[in-house]
């Protein structure tokens, strides 16, 4: 036993191992709605990026630490499930590459480090870090992720916290209809993303018994859901008209694409190719979004539009 485990580490590098623990690719994609967020404040704020330096700084910092925490938290306590998915069977929490106590006291120390971290940017950016991670942890992934099907929409709230951190770690005061439209648009935009993934990778969260909308209630149950909440991400891009028209229509224009290529392709795709043409979608709206908030905030910072 004791040489299979040699056998096993000596098979991938510890800094490949501590990377999927931690789950460095979700850590890189979520950093793009913080910044975004953060961009977007220092621009409505009319502050410059080296005056706001540390606190961009300390928001990277602290963000990537509170999200590793949140992926390390949630391998541990999710490995007897991904044994059973064949996406996640390969993680280092399942095959014994890191010991169970190891990841605890990682996630831990992640924790406290990045809540600390953001903490002294605005004390507002470090409890909306750490109610972040709370979200993740104990209602998500402890709680409803294995016993209803709406787990997608109460992680759905940890995961569209990056924008608000960003924009609290440049400006305690996160009232302001433009970044409470981005939240509840990064909010909605994981119902549709999440639920195309579960209806792919269907009979693997069936295995493992995981309640996700499509495996129980079905894929037309999921389109209807998937469509009332593609107009309600269409009506709340409104919410960025308050800052800029622009943006707004932006967003607009990508919520409706995404409604088309639901309707179109759910009446001429059969369910695999229908959810993997809504899965593509999401990426190039969440990009599309966000990477123009960021390149018209910074556009704004440099030239004083």
């Amino acid at each position: 036993m004791k040489e299979e485990e040699t056998l096993k580490m000596q098979g991938r590098p510890l800094s490949k191992i501590l990377a999927l623990t931690v789950k460095t690719g979700i850590i890189k994609s979520n950093l793009i709605p913080m910044f975004a967020g953060l961009t977007l404040a220092l621009y409505t704020y009319d502050f410059g990026l080296l005056e706001k330096l540390p606190e961009i700084l300390l928001a990277f910092i602290g963000s990537s630490l509170v999200m590793g925490a949140a992926g390390a938290f949630n391998n541990l306590y999710d490995r007897d499930i991904d044994s059973i998915m064949k996406r996640t069977q390969s993680r280092p929490t399942v095959t014994g590459e890191i010991k169970p106590k190891q990841v605890l006291w990682l996630g831990i120390l992640m924790s406290v480090f990045g809540i600390l971290a953001l903490a002294f940017t605005t004390p507002l950016a470090g409890f909306l870090g750490f109610l972040g991670l709370f979200f993740y942890v104990v209602p998500y992934t402890m709680w409803s992720k294995r016993r209803t099907i709406y787990n997608t929409e109460i992680g759905s709230i940890s995961g569209a916290m990056p924008p608000l951190i960003g924009w609290a770690a440049i400006h305690p005061d996160i009232t302001h209809p433009a970044i409470l439209g981005l939240f509840i648009i990064t909010v909605i935009w994981q119902m549709p993303h999440f639920y195309a993934i579960a209806i792919r990778k269907h009979d693997e969260y069936k295995a493992a018994n995981v309640p996700m909308l499509p495996v129980v209630k079905g894929v037309r149950r999921t389109y209807i859901q998937t469509n009332i909440y593609l107009i309600a991400l269409i009506g709340i891009s409104f919410l960025l008209g308050t800052l800029s028209i622009g943006l707004m229509l932006v967003a607009l224009l990508l919520g409706i694409i995404w409604l088309g290529i639901s309707v179109y392709g759910y009446k001429r795709m059969d369910p695999e190719k229908w959810a993997k043409s809504l899965f593509l979608f999401s990426l190039v709206h969440m990009t599309v979004l966000f990477s123009t908030v960021i390149i018209y905030s910074i556009m704004g910072i440099i030239f004083d539009l």
